[in-house]
């Protein structure tokens, strides 16, 4: 399955991942400038919170192109269940 991110579904996940990846950038630079551990940890639960919701937003786009194409019939050999189980292990990487 090959994941097409269009438009504002496309520029929400990356706006998402620049700001996790600038957020791990400030939590290196607290850790090496011996900052507060209770404002590391902030700094690091926002970034895993970045990245959680931009996995879940691909996932989500995932589910809705898989949808269209059970829909349309174009599933590419792949049966309902091995597809719900390829999605079902991808959303649970995530939890």
């Amino acid at each position: 399955m090959e994941l097409e991110l269009e438009g504002a579904n496309l520029k929400s996940v990356l706006n998402r991942l620049r700001r996790a990846q600038g957020q791990i950038s400030g939590v290196i630079r607290m850790i090496e400038e011996g900052r507060d551990c209770e404002e590391v940890v902030t700094q690091l639960a926002a970034a895993s919170r970045a990245l959680d919701r931009a996995g879940f937003a691909i996932i989500a786009t995932g589910l809705q192109q898989c949808l269209t194409d059970v829909e349309e019939g174009r599933k590419s050999g792949e049966d309902t269940a091995a597809m719900r189980a390829r999605l079902e292990k991808l959303f649970l990487s995530l939890a």
